[in-house]
């Protein structure tokens, strides 16, 4: 009896001790939760940043609470915020929100959701990449490997090779047809072994293009890069030049004669035949050819021609193909001048366009007869003018053959 007691005394301690806890924890409870238990509404779910050019869009999904009524996204350390309304359906719901005029670089947002009572939802925070005039001003046109002109009368562009990361996204370009059509094409960037062809292209006309890049995949705006021009290589020999090779000679006879027109031969090329012959041979169905034999030598040679019409401003190319083997002391040279009246002398070569040598005396003796060779050179005109294409030089040597050298083909490209 006295046991039981002693237990009932317990309890009725413990609930004294109970009621006491309880009515404290209702005083603090009314101290500081005086409109009652905290509430928070359901936070933006699934939410993404999209990078764009001084702007970034925002999206995320209302999956819960439809007591929400509006949200707000704050950034630049919460000094700058936009609030925006919310109608929640029975549904998911979609926030997307574009935030304008931020500055360049890296920016963190933080997203609130506010109910019908005012209650506020615990932070989502996440960065994303603004993009600006500074990666702009880093972008540069997708390189050209090559343009070409083709045979079939279209222009074959080869693009550079680009790393699939560097954001190309596709080329804009801009052609005129042998119509005199305008063309405007985009053309779909892949990273490696890419060529363009652009149908019926006008030999001799510019291309235009830009290059279009996206900063990363998800990108909301697309950066351009300003319009540049390039040239394509075409060939023009038919157009301005004739008789190129093989080459025909003036008037029938033996080995040796004289270039046909429109080529010009002064008196010191004509080394054959008494000096009425030279600078054309018939070896190989026609070459242009100086040859000393017998010690007869050519001094201040010149074999040229002048283009049949200016030509206009731009970037040449001139391509000559040949044989030789040629003593230490000759020099011959493929020229262009400026002008329609010959090539200079020898000892005023560097007032021509431009010019590349056949041999130029850096060994002694002769040079071993090879395979045929091919050399180019460039001359840029910045008006339009007519100009003398050729050979000129000496070829010096006796014995038999003694120095030679044949010259098979001549070409004129545009770039």
């Amino acid at each position: 009896m006295k046991q039981y007691k002693n237990i009932s005394h317990c309890l009725l301690l413990l609930m004294v001790f109970a009621l006491g806890a309880c009515t404290k924890m209702d005083d603090y409870k009314k101290k500081y939760e005086p409109n009652g238990a905290i509430s928070y509404p359901g936070k933006l779910d699934s939410v993404q940043v999209f990078s764009g050019r001084n702007r970034v869009l925002l999206m995320g999904l209302f999956t819960s609470d439809p007591k929400i009524v509006k949200y707000k996204v704050y950034w630049n350390s919460k000094q700058d915020s936009i609030e925006t309304p919310v109608t929640r359906t029975n549904g998911v719901d979609t926030a997307k929100l574009f935030i304008p005029n931020l500055p360049e670089g890296v920016m963190t947002f933080e997203i609130r959701t506010y109910d019908n009572g005012g209650n506020i939802s615990i932070p989502v925070t996440l960065a994303g990449n603004v993009y600006g005039s500074l990666y702009q001003s880093s972008l540069i046109n997708r390189g050209v490997a090559k343009a070409e002109l083709q045979a079939d009368g279209s222009a074959l562009i080869n693009w550079a090779d680009v790393n699939a990361d560097d954001g190309v996204l596709s080329m804009q370009i801009k052609y005129t047809d042998v119509a005199n059509k305008l063309h405007d094409t985009l053309i779909v960037s892949q990273a490696t072994g890419q060529s363009t062809s652009l149908p019926s292209y006008k030999a001799g006309a510019s291309i235009s293009y830009r290059t279009a890049f996206k900063p990363n995949k998800t990108a909301i705006d697309i950066f351009y890069t300003d319009y540049q021009d390039q040239s394509v290589k075409a060939e023009v020999t038919s157009i301005y030049l004739s008789n190129t090779g093989p080459f025909t000679r003036a008037t029938p006879g033996g080995r040796w004669g004289v270039l046909a027109a429109p080529w010009i031969t002064n008196a010191a090329a004509k080394n054959k035949d008494g000096r009425t012959n030279g600078g054309f041979s018939a070896d190989e169905g026609g070459v242009i050819n100086w040859e000393t034999w017998d010690n007869s030598p050519v001094v201040d040679g010149i074999v040229y021609q002048p283009t049949s019409a200016a030509l206009p401003a731009g970037t040449y190319q001139v391509s000559f193909s040949y044989y030789s083997e040629v003593q230490a002391n000759s020099t011959v040279y493929c020229v262009a001048a400026a002008g329609g009246a010959g090539l200079p002398v020898l000892a005023n070569l560097t007032s021509s366009l431009g010019y590349a040598s056949m041999y130029n005396g850096a060994a002694i003796g002769k040079t071993s007869p090879s395979a045929k060779e091919t050399k180019t050179f460039e001359f840029v005109l910045t008006s339009p003018q007519v100009v003398s294409i050729g050979f000129l030089g000496n070829v010096v040597g006796s014995g038999n053959p003694g120095s030679y050298f044949q010259v098979t083909k001549l070409r004129l490209f545009r770039n």
